[in-house]
């Protein structure tokens, strides 16, 4: 599926295992689970014996790190169109749908892509935007279906196109799926595969995390060159966004 994010931008060396960022929210939904994930969980802040800042009082804060094939144990095999070298996991802090700040997001990119990324979940987090949860596709074993049905937000997924038997966006790590509860992937049928999502084929709705035409979300990804894909004809992808606008 098709796009490009104060974090100064993190300069991305060769050799760079972390960069720290400080400051101040797409399945088509085809049954691939396979095995069942584990229940989901949404991330929680440090524990009390840890002192450390909220994250209200700390503001957008984000780490760009290296990942290893291990790294990506159901997400990532051999053939990828593109090696774990790649790819960057961004930890990074994130509003939640308690209207609270969490740490603990995960979210795994193209490298080339991560810093604009930053740039982009800062200005969400900045506006409020409530995200679910945000976890690697690897904690629900890879199974796009079932990161669909927590409602959970990510990017790389080493699959194919829906209907195609071409790599997607996500097997590049150049989409990302936000909410795709609320923001669902509507066959060309009108047809919604995860039924306690149907009710968000009206985009008229306006609940949390619910993404407009030409909202804040919508131009917070344009900033970075990326396109959203409940612009396609047919089939909306009213989750997606992506580098390539597919």
């Amino acid at each position: 599926m098709p796009g490009r994010g104060a974090i100064g931008t993190a300069t991305f060396l060769a050799a760079l295992a972390a960069v720290p960022f400080a400051a101040a929210g797409c399945g088509r939904g085809d049954d691939d689970r396979g095995a069942s994930a584990p229940p989901a969980t949404p991330p929680t802040a440090s524990a009390p014996n840890t002192p450390s800042p909220s994250p209200s009082k700390q503001g957008f804060q984000a780490e760009i790190k290296k990942v290893k094939a291990g790294d990506l144990k159901y997400s990532w095999r051999r053939g990828c169109p593109v090696s774990p070298s790649g790819l960057r996991m961004i930890e990074m802090t994130y509003w939640g749908m308690d209207d609270k700040p969490h740490t603990g997001g995960r979210l795994v990119v193209n490298a080339k892509e991560a810093g604009d990324l930053v740039k982009v979940f800062k200005k969400l987090y900045a506006m409020r935007y409530p995200i679910e949860r945000m976890e690697p596709v690897d904690k629900y074993k890879g199974s796009d279906f079932d990161s669909i049905e927590a409602n959970n937000t990510s990017a790389f997924n080493c699959r194919q196109a829906t209907g195609s038997t071409s790599f997607s966006n996500h097997a590049y790590g150049l989409a990302v799926d936000i909410n795709p509860c609320q923001n669902p992937y509507v066959y060309a049928d009108g047809r919604v595969a995860h039924k306690d999502c149907v009710k968000y084929k009206n985009r008229e709705n306006d609940d949390p995390g619910v993404i407009h035409a030409g909202d804040k979300v919508v131009k917070a990804f344009a900033s970075i060159g990326w396109s959203w894909g409940g612009t396609w004809s047919g089939a909306k992808d009213y989750q997606h966004f992506s580098s390539s606008g597919r």
